[in-house]
């Protein structure tokens, strides 16, 4: 009864933990912590979100990005208008070098997916090509999860690749 109770209490830890920040790298641009928030069943859009660092001395853009989770991928910024905030697409976002772009909920930069395939659901996940001017694709894997548990920072390997 013991070594029930002890697997329960572990896979019930297991949950509660944030998942553990993914990391990917094309030379020496590094993508972490890529995730997307769930989209109500009748919302035919959602966000995306990555952790952008590049540690060389060539900065680069992110110029676009495709998904099969969505038809259409746009770069966007949000800002505040007064009291409104506006989103609006933009052509590109600069990654500057030696700097951490971060994107989480709440304004700034983040990827608009546009007429989604299927809701997105908490513990989905899906495919995700991010395209740059100078050093070209990178494919992510992107996980669904609260805005809460997205805003965690996966801050330490970003700092160790920007070192």
């Amino acid at each position: 009864m013991r070594f029930k109770s002890l697997l329960m209490l572990a896979a019930a830890l297991s949950m509660a933990v944030p998942a553990i920040a993914q990391e990917y790298r094309l030379d020496d641009l590094l993508i972490t912590h890529p995730f997307a928030t769930p989209s109500p069943p009748s919302v035919d859009h959602a966000a995306a979100y990555v952790d952008i660092s590049i540690a060389g001395d060539e900065p680069d853009v992110l110029v676009g990005a495709s998904t099969p989770a969505s038809e259409t991928v746009e770069l966007h910024d949000m800002a505040m208008d007064g009291s409104a905030m506006q989103m609006f697409p933009v052509e590109e976002i600069e990654v500057p070098a030696s700097t951490l772009l971060t994107m989480r909920p709440g304004g700034g930069y983040h990827l608009m997916l546009l007429d989604l395939v299927a809701p997105l659901r908490e513990g989905d996940s899906f495919p995700m090509t991010l395209t740059f001017a100078e050093r070209g694709e990178i494919d992510i894997h992107v996980q669904v999860m609260r805005a809460q548990d997205g805003r965690a920072d996966a801050g330490e390997l970003l700092h160790r690749h920007l070192e």
